[in-house]
């Protein structure tokens, strides 16, 4: 018997997406934590009087280099290749979900999680479109 205030078909995909928004945000707590750990080293290797060019060789990088950003287009590019892979990889997991979830649970409005994995899947494919457009170029140049 299914209760008003839990429904299976609504509770499953709601689930995975809360899922995701957990781990993006610890993701982004645990990079900013890094970050303010990275800044308070530093901050002391400096209170110590420790010139800075010893500091950026003792922290392995370049004082003008983004950490965030790929040192080489090949990094970038397998950056996308990997996240297309993925998403393309997430999007036909749901896809395949959907409707054997749909035959488990003998419900039609479950097969509603088919049709969300079109949105990782047009992304996913996004990505591998990128990562063809930067390996063409790459090949021009």
């Amino acid at each position: 018997m299914e209760s008003m205030f839990f429904n299976p078909a609504v509770a499953v995909p709601l689930g995975a997406f809360c899922v995701a928004i957990v781990g993006i945000v610890s993701g982004s707590i645990s990079q900013a934590h890094n970050r303010r750990m990275k800044a308070e080293e530093r901050m002391a290797l400096i209170a110590r009087g420790v010139p800075l060019a010893d500091i950026e060789k003792l922290m392995g990088q370049d004082g003008n280099a983004d950490e965030r950003l790929p040192r080489n287009p090949a990094g970038r590019m397998r950056g996308s290749r990997t996240t297309a892979l993925v998403l393309i990889g997430v999007g036909l997991g749901m896809a395949l979900f959907g409707p054997m979830l749909a035959a488990i649970e003998h419900d039609r409005e479950v097969l509603v999680v088919a049709a969300v994995s079109v949105i990782p899947l047009a992304i996913g494919i996004a990505f591998f479109v990128d990562y063809r457009l930067q390996k063409a170029e790459i090949e021009r140049l």
